[in-house]
């Protein structure tokens, strides 16, 4: 079943063990920072969780001409920056990004990522895969820009939205079997 906000809520606020942290408890539009104050939403929803966009970031370097090969991938290829307030991705551009909150995922919830809808009426496409039972970490994300304008995606702000599914326990989670993005740190590049 999918988790409401009130089921959310209480994964998040264990004190020992909290499923997002920092948690916002409630959906955040303005928060007096931005020029105007308005911010492109965060935190706890009806069914689901708006995450934020750290200020770290990797791309492809754009003098590199090779090929990129998940199975053998040289790490130099990609070039880490921070953005203090936005980042503007060029037209048919790629970004590596991570989320602002760490994730601590019970041993029945699954989570699924979706892009929020800002950006997805401005052709920023948001890829995640699904987060396991049992991973820990801050969320890798993929931004591709579809359109054929410049686009900007906000640090600190509201970027995807996660939906927590809730199953039987599985047999074996992310954590048992030694995944390789446990307690992921910074914005992760694929490993095999």
């Amino acid at each position: 079943m999918i988790l409401a906000d009130h089921q959310i809520k209480a994964l998040c606020e264990k004190p020992e063990r909290a499923m997002i942290f920092p948690f916002v408890p409630c959906q955040v539009r303005y928060d007096g920072l931005s020029e105007d104050g308005h911010v492109i939403s965060y935190g706890l929803t009806s069914y689901g969780y708006d995450a934020r966009l750290s200020s770290e970031f990797k791309v492809v370097d754009r003098n590199f001409r090779g090929t990129i090969d998940p199975k053998n991938l040289d790490p130099s290829v990609f070039l880490t920056f921070t953005a203090d307030r936005y980042l503007e991705l060029p037209p048919n551009g790629f970004v590596l990004g991570r989320t602002l909150e760490r994730f601590v995922m019970p041993p029945d919830v699954v989570a699924v990522c979706y892009a929020k809808s800002t950006y997805a009426r401005c052709g920023i496409v948001v890829g995640v895969t699904p987060i396991e039972p049992g991973w820990e970490g801050y969320v890798t994300l993929e931004f591709s820009n579809t359109s054929s304008a410049w686009a900007r995606i906000y640090v600190g702000e509201g970027i995807c939205q996660f939906r927590f599914h809730r199953g039987e326990p599985c047999t074996v989670t992310y954590a048992d079997r030694d995944g390789k993005y446990q307690n992921q740190v910074g914005v992760v590049l694929p490993r095999m």
